[in-house]
């Protein structure tokens, strides 16, 4: 019989890798968004520079005129009409009261 054999060391583990984010859906022109967020399939992102609110539904963006207001958090009804509030320096603002621009 034979003498049994030493063990060998374990080898490191390989570090994780890190998790691929999420890839933006809105052109780069805009730059960086200030505020962005998604909730029940819908995404959103405010540009206060341009001026921008760009709004993800169904794989569709739509881009509104967001005027004076400064977005800084969002709101939706789960009702059918899955509505959008958004809140800005001047209270709430309705996504229907915003100029769509495309």
């Amino acid at each position: 019989m034979e003498p049994m054999k030493p063990m060998e060391p374990m080898k490191p583990m390989e570090p994780m890798k890190p998790m691929k984010g999420m890839e933006p859906f809105w052109p780069k022109d805009l730059g960086d968004p200030s505020t962005s967020g998604s909730q029940n399939g819908m995404k959103y992102a405010f540009f206060p520079d341009k001026h921008r609110l760009l709004i993800e539904r169904d794989g569709q963006v739509s881009t509104y005129d967001s005027g004076d207001h400064r977005i800084g958090g969002v709101s939706q009804s789960d009702g059918s009409t899955k509505s959008l509030t958004f809140s800005s320096q001047n209270g709430h603002v309705d996504l229907g009261s915003l100029k769509k621009l495309d």
